[in-house]
């Protein structure tokens, strides 16, 4: 089960006098009863409302941070700010934005910040890297900590010598899976869907415009492959680039045949797979950005398993 959420568990069962067992059992049929579009961490945020139990403002450690939180209060040292981004508002207006990594002893986590005085600290100074701050009243939104106008926030005394600077790798079920997760997942490869190839900038890694192409800028031909994969909990589309494309065994890109019989052997191949759980706007759903393939260790699965 995921630490966060069998900490907030914790939490929940202690201050409602409720077994975690029945609270699980609640966050189930929760979840049931909504076909599953809710996260289990939802669904006890659900549970804990209805017994008027609320976590506004409760000071958390970061890897208790729960998606769809509202009003989080944290501690953490700044570790990554950023340069400051500008953009135009749909209205005309300029605006700025500005993210930071903040870690505590548990994790880390991003902040963007939206509000022209907290973004007037950091031009200032006041807020930099090395520092540790307080957070007041900020949202959980796809795995990040959002500062709007009514968030506040503070410079702290609190020092963190064993702050977590490299984000936590966590070994989830896919049906457990957050936005802005770091995982590791063994799973199954159900479906492969053709790749898409694109002509990449030799020096930037990015892919090439028409000017570049043309002017003879060295490229080369990269792949993407979107492919489904299945642990037996839930399924969900997974993301691969280039590298991971080929250390999946699509190495070739010309010959439409070979590339079929490439796809085809995927098919019904375990492995564990890494990488970052993101939203896809588009369709509207999660995914998988794979940035580690890896073959499925047995003799190593066996030793876990015996202790």
């Amino acid at each position: 089960m995921d630490g966060s959420y069998e900490k907030i568990l914790s939490k929940l069962s202690n201050l409602s006098a409720i077994e975690e067992e029945e609270i699980n059992r609640r966050v189930e049929a929760k979840r049931s009863k909504l076909s599953g579009l809710i996260s289990r961490e939802g669904a006890l945020q659900v549970i804990a409302a209805e017994l008027g139990i609320s976590f506004d403002n409760e000071k958390l450690k970061i890897d208790e941070l729960l998606p769809g939180m509202r009003k989080v209060h944290f501690t953490g040292k700044v570790i990554t700010i950023y340069p400051l981004r500008t953009f135009t508002t749909k209205s005309g207006e300029e605006g700025k934005v500005v993210n930071m990594i903040i870690a505590d002893d548990t994790s880390n986590i991003k902040l963007v910040f939206w509000d022209t005085n907290h973004i007037r600290m950091i031009e200032k100074g006041e807020i930099k890297e090395g520092v540790s701050i307080e957070i007041f009243s900020g949202n959980m939104r796809q795995g990040e900590v959002h500062m709007g106008s009514f968030s506040e926030l503070k410079l702290s005394d609190e020092e963190f010598p064993n702050a977590k600077t490299e984000k936590q790798i966590k070994a989830k079920s896919i049906k457990d899976f957050n936005v802005g997760d770091k995982i590791n997942t063994r799973a199954f490869v159900v479906q492969a869907f053709s790749p898409r190839f694109f002509n990449a900038n030799l020096e930037t890694g990015k892919k090439a415009t028409e000017g570049e192409i043309s002017s003879g800028i060295p490229t080369e031909k990269r792949a993407i492959l979107n492919i489904v994969i299945d642990d037996g909990t839930e399924n969900t589309r997974a993301v691969l680039f280039h590298e991971m494309v080929q250390k999946l065994g699509l190495s070739e890109y010309e010959d439409e045949n070979i590339i079929n019989q490439q796809k085809e052997n995927l098919l019904g191949k375990e492995l564990i797979f890494g990488g970052n759980v993101r939203m896809n706007s588009y369709f509207n759903n999660q995914e998988l950005i794979v940035d580690s393939v890896s073959e499925v260790d047995v003799e190593r699965l066996i030793d876990e398993l015996e202790n």
